[in-house]
């Protein structure tokens, strides 16, 4: 590898995001959007902590196949407009995927060392 490498990695803490996505089985998910159905099979929840506050939900970007069978994406905004909050009106279903999400990322127990630094 034709790479050289200066400073250290420092990461911010003032706003840190982490986007953990999940698989959905197909047909469990049904998104309707302006009278058409979308089956949704992936989910992608980004995670946010600002100024070391709890970690909130802020959004969840769905992929889904349309009814003419193509691909599409669709957003959910968790947060209300003061980003203070969860936003109103957001269907149970939608929290669910969320808690799937954040589950997922706390028990697949994911641990790594550097190379060499096991």
């Amino acid at each position: 590898m034709n790479l050289t490498v200066t400073g250290e990695p420092v990461i911010v803490h003032e706003d840190t995001v982490v986007n953990v996505g999940i698989d959905l089985r197909p047909g469990t998910l049904t998104l309707t959007q302006n009278g058409k159905d979308f089956a949704a099979y992936h989910a992608l929840v980004q995670f946010a902590s600002v100024h070391e506050n709890p970690w909130a939900a802020q959004e969840v970007k769905f992929s889904a196949k349309g009814p003419d069978g193509k691909s599409v994406g669709l957003t959910v905004d968790l947060l209300n407009d003061a980003c203070d909050g969860p936003r109103a009106g957001v269907p149970a279903t939608i929290w669910k995927v969320v808690a799937l999400a954040a589950t997922s990322a706390g028990d697949v127990g994911i641990t790594y060392a550097p190379p060499g630094r096991a």
